[in-house]
């Protein structure tokens, strides 16, 4: 164990958990009010599929935006997403540009709600199917039904959604210390700055050989790898100002 890096990661986690990354505002923080848990967990599961090379920011204030409008909302429910036509479909997702590719965007969402409804009813019915373990919902979104999960069943996309599921969906995952950290473009830097790699590993390794990279760097501490996420992630994007 590199107890030097340990060491600057409790100085992070301490940093974040004080405030003083900068703004700490997570971009899923951007929410409506929501009549009831399923409601919640759609909200959080249908925009991360289409949270691939884009602001997540802008991405949550457009899912919220299309939540609160009376006209656009039934995109977040199963049953309206999967009778809906694509052209009926794309106006209400393009309208407050919570999809952005008026094609790829439509279908990766129809697919996805598809996906929930046809195999599980509803999130809550996933969940509960699996008992809440981590690794048994990765099974069955990663490998037995990942054609209908575009996106969301990729690694890097399912190992966060599964931590805003734990964060905000209220679901009490058990082995959740197996989600990877997730490699973003803000995770990547940091993870050179900590000299974890190298500028020519990040260009060159796997999103999956950089997140057991930190898997094995932590394995004998008492830190879980997605609990660094957040805290990298907020470092690198105000430019490194809090020093070690």
């Amino acid at each position: 164990m590199d107890s030097e890096l340990i060491s600057n990661i409790k100085k992070l986690l301490d940093a974040y958990q004080k405030g003083l990354l900068c703004d700490t505002t997570m971009p899923e923080e951007t929410a409506p009010q929501f009549s009831n848990l399923e409601e919640k967990r759609i909200y959080y599961t249908l925009p991360m599929a289409l949270n691939y090379q884009r602001n997540s920011y802008t991405l949550w204030e457009s899912a919220k935006k299309t939540f609160e409008d009376k006209s656009t909302h039934g995109v977040f429910n199963l049953n309206s997403v999967t009778s809906q036509n694509i052209p009926e479909l794309r106006e209400k997702l393009t309208k407050h540009k919570l999809a952005l590719q008026p094609n790829k965007h439509i279908d990766t969402w129809s697919r996805v709600a598809r996906g929930i409804k046809d195999n599980f009813h509803s999130l809550s019915n996933l969940f509960d199917k699996y008992d809440n373990d981590f690794l048994e919902i990765k099974n069955a979104i990663q490998i037995v039904h990942k054609k209908e999960f575009p996106y969301l069943s990729g690694p890097k996309i399912f190992n966060y959604w599964m931590f805003i599921m734990s964060t905000y969906g209220e679901v009490p995952l058990k082995n959740r210390s197996y989600i990877e950290i997730a490699p973003d473009t803000h995770v990547l830097q940091a993870s050179i700055k900590l000299k974890v790699i190298s500028q020519k590993e990040a260009d060159s390794m796997s999103r999956d050989t950089i997140s057991q990279i930190w898997r094995t760097l932590l394995k004998e501490s008492t830190i879980d790898p997605i609990d660094v996420h957040s805290p990298l992630w907020f470092w690198s994007r105000s430019g490194f100002d809090y020093k070690l």
